[in-house]
């Protein structure tokens, strides 16, 4: 297995548990835990596509992370004020 393979694989393992975590209610999704799982698990799987190109997945993880990057820099403004 490779690296890329092996930091895919860590970065799904990220979004099932913050999806997980939200479905069995032990996560807020709009909270810095949640976010963050799906931020950095979503980056490392694109990492992962470094090594093997797949345009859809590009996007979607592109896409995914970006959405919980918005989240986590809304919750660092709310705490700043």
């Amino acid at each position: 297995m490779t690296f890329p393979d092996a930091a895919g694989l860590a970065g799904v393992m990220m979004i099932l548990a913050a999806y997980a975590g939200v479905q069995l209610e032990r996560m807020q999704p709009r909270r810095a835990p949640a976010l963050l799982l799906n931020f950095v698990g979503a980056s490392l799987v694109l990492y992962s596509l470094s090594a093997d190109f797949n345009l859809a997945a590009a996007i979607m993880e592109a896409a995914w992370a970006a959405i919980a990057l918005y989240g986590l820099i809304r919750l660092a403004l709310r705490r700043r004020s």
